[in-house]
């Protein structure tokens, strides 16, 4: 069975949280936390329930959103519309 490399608490939640957003590419994880696809995959089906596990498979596969090749258009960063206002993960106070 293919193995995960060790993640810390805060890594693996911070890798199923980006997963689950629809317009996170697996990229993006890889290149922030050297994770591949595959990988990517093997962690949510072994951190989430059955079911969370098979909707959110459901969902992503295919997805041209989640795979930069597919992307209608080439994505060349990877931040949101509100990655300034957030430091350390955490939405900063207005």
């Amino acid at each position: 069975m293919a193995r995960l490399p060790t993640l810390t608490e805060e890594e693996k939640d911070r890798i199923i949280e980006m997963a689950w957003e629809d317009r996170t590419p697996f990229d993006a994880i890889y290149e922030q936390f050297d994770l591949p696809e595959k990988k990517v995959i093997l962690l949510m089906r072994r951190e989430l329930k059955k079911g969370s596990f098979n909707l959110w498979r459901k969902r992503v596969q295919g997805r041209a959103t989640k795979h930069i090749e597919k992307s209608p258009k080439k994505l060349s960063r990877f931040r949101s519309s509100r990655q300034k206002s957030i430091s350390g993960n955490k939405v900063s106070k207005r």
